[in-house]
């Protein structure tokens, strides 16, 4: 596959995306290519995770579950680009498709309504944060709430944006439909409770290491932001990722959080609450101050569009040298 066609693909799916989104009326006609996944995933879950099994063979049955997912992502992504490409201006349909994979401009609306309904009350913050993370929403303050969110932006700038957009680049619809398959297993099987512990392993391991690059990438991406925002230290955030990422307990979500942080001279992620249990972790962008307010996610979305935009920037750049 042309290097060409899968960057000048991921170029143009961005920007379909920034500026559209996933169309309402597509999402209440049929879904939404991740639900789609999670459908087969659930549907996995039920009938080949057996809690009659050993834990052996529920662990060997998660590793036929990811080949089933990989299988099914690179498939219906290599022929979907494929038809695609055979129609008339087929390039920006498949371009479009490639979108569907994308969360600009999602997870900037979720995290803004944090702060929309932070700045009218805890109670409307809490709400509005619990739909974008799994912790215990009833247990955070105000700073919690804004802390929250602004990790969720970090974190998802990786795996729901720079991520899929690096496997796009690499491998076309195929090498995204494969990410976005293994990224949703990990989501929904890749946990430590009795049920998933051993048929999660497989995803939640091979989610790590795909997730690998784009971390380390959307951590660069947020350092060369924070030129663009005022106020915003790329040196602090540099030297934030390197003291601070690999005290995350992820081995990803610490690059682009603790870049993040270092950068807006804040101090998020440490220890928090999931489902009624205390997870303690590391603190990214140590010494920064933790008592974070609306206004501060509001800084870290301008940062966060700063990078996405610098993103963009540099694939523009490249698309364009290939082509002259």
């Amino acid at each position: 596959m042309a290097l060409e066609l899968t960057l000048g693909l991921t170029l143009v799916a961005l920007l379909f995306e920034a500026a559209l989104g996933y169309p309402r009326i597509l999402l209440e006609r049929i879904g939404h290519p991740v639900m789609w996944v999670g459908r087969l995933i659930s549907l996995l879950d039920t009938h080949v995770n057996r809690e009659t099994d050993t834990p052996l063979e529920r662990k060997f049955a998660g590793v036929v579950t990811l080949l089933v997912l990989l299988t099914v992502g690179l498939t219906a992504g290599a022929a979907v680009q494929k038809l695609l490409l055979l129609l008339p201006m087929g390039f920006f349909y498949a371009a479009f498709a490639g979108s569907t994979l994308l969360a600009q401009r999602s997870l900037h609306e979720h995290v803004a309504a944090v702060a929309d309904g932070l700045e009218r009350s805890l109670a409307e913050g809490r709400q509005a944060v619990s739909m974008i993370v799994g912790r215990d929403p009833e247990k955070l303050d105000e700073a919690g709430v804004a802390r929250a969110a602004i990790e969720s932006l970090a974190e998802n700038f990786s795996d729901g944006i720079v991520a899929p957009a690096f496997w796009m680049a690499v491998g076309g619809l195929a090498g995204a439909c494969a990410y976005k398959a293994v990224n949703t297993a990990d989501s929904m099987i890749g946990h430590k409770d009795a049920r998933h512990l051993q048929f999660g392993w497989a995803s939640a391991r091979f989610d790590d290491l795909v997730n690998l690059p784009a971390s380390r990438l959307a951590g660069l991406l947020l350092i060369t932001g924070a030129v663009f925002v005022p106020g915003a230290s790329p040196r602090a955030g540099w030297i934030a990722m390197r003291r601070d990422a690999r005290k995350h307990r992820s081995p990803n979500a610490g690059w682009p959080e603790a870049a993040l942080a270092g950068a807006l001279g804040i101090a998020i992620a440490g220890p928090r609450h999931y489902g009624g249990q205390l997870s303690t972790d590391g603190i990214m962008g140590e010494g920064g101050r933790r008592d974070c307010t609306a206004a501060d996610i509001r800084r870290a979305l301008q940062l966060y569009r700063a990078a996405d935009g610098v993103m963009v920037a540099v694939l523009s750049i490249v698309v364009i040298a290939l082509a002259i």
